[in-house]
């Protein structure tokens, strides 16, 4: 649970990772616990900010043509997440979360992880399940709020 009333940010439950995009690593977990081929989409994030005042840039050109203060060139980003990549993280069997983080942790977008952060990485899977079955018992969708 997250919560800072300095800030006047209400309680929210969340679970905080570093160098998990939702499309990809988070993507292949989702797949892994659900024994589904994993496909670029699979979670199916949809981007709610930045809409700087369009949708992202789709070619080089549009890329290229942004102001250097875009937000869409840095800062944090929000993407909400299907209700199946939360129902398919939510219904994980717990006695095959293990055997899920395992798998998870030989990723190749995983390689700079040593073997020492195995123990962490089951952690987060166990979280991520945890957050998605609180999020389906309240009839809620899973967000990432990350910074590019």
């Amino acid at each position: 649970m997250i919560d800072d009333p300095e800030y006047g940010v209400a309680g929210f439950d969340a679970v905080e990772t570093k160098w998990i995009d939702p499309q990809v690593i988070l993507g292949r977990l989702v797949a892994f616990a659900g024994e589904v081929d994993f496909f670029l989409g699979l979670v199916d994030a949809v981007p709610l900010y930045p809409s700087y005042p369009d949708p992202a840039p789709q070619t080089d050109e549009e890329w290229d043509a942004l102001p250097e203060d875009s937000p869409y060139l840095g800062g944090a980003a929000i993407y909400e997440l299907s209700v199946n990549a939360r129902d398919i993280l939510a219904g994980a069997d717990d006695s095959s979360l293990p055997a899920v983080a395992e798998r998870w942790t030989k990723i190749e977008e995983f390689s700079f992880h040593s073997s020492d952060d195995r123990e962490y990485l089951l952690s987060l899977v166990r979280d991520l399940v945890g957050l998605a079955r609180r999020a389906k018992e309240h009839d809620q969708l899973l967000y990432c709020w990350m910074f590019v």
